[in-house]
């Protein structure tokens, strides 16, 4: 009964099935659908014109969607990490390596705490005293891995 309805609609069908996809894209947007929506009006649009057979439109519409999914992926999409006003907004410990920093409190067994600005990170590097200047080699989740700032400078 489902195909002798497709076929009964004949070139309405793609325009049928591409507002189908329209409307699950604005329920579930991803922008995939998008795409597949516009190559199936299309190829509607293409069926009432020229009348090919269902295996030219299904090969019209599956090259028309994977070249507008793939056109918009490499042209059109935003790139959001090289527009941010704010880059390191989410890796706040990774603001903090290359920088010098004095210990107020010992690090003892390679752990230890130091604080910057408001916060109090976690520290590990070798044993050193409290009052040491340190500065920050990397990051490793929430802990920052430092290095007696002297003993960088002779390297």
């Amino acid at each position: 009964m489902l195909l002798s309805l497709v076929a009964a609609l004949g070139a309405w069908r793609w325009i049928v099935f591409g507002l189908v996809l329209l409307a699950i894209e604005l329920v579930a947007p991803g922008t995939v659908l998008l795409w597949l929506g516009m190559a199936a009006i299309v190829v509607g649009i293409a069926a009432f014109l020229f009348d090919p057979g269902w295996q030219v439109e299904l090969v019209a519409f599956a090259v028309l969607g994977l070249a507008a999914a793939v056109g918009w992926w490499m042209f059109g999409r935003p790139d959001n990490a090289a527009t941010s006003d704010r880059p390191m907004l989410n890796r706040r410990a990774e603001r903090h390596v290359g920088k010098v920093f004095t210990l107020d409190a010992p690090i003892v067994n390679g752990d230890g705490r130091i604080r910057i600005d408001d916060t109090t990170w976690r520290v590990s590097g070798p044993d050193l005293p409290a009052g040491t200047r340190i500065r920050v080699t990397a990051a490793e989740g929430p802990t920052l891995v430092v290095v007696e700032e002297a003993e960088r400078a002779d390297r």
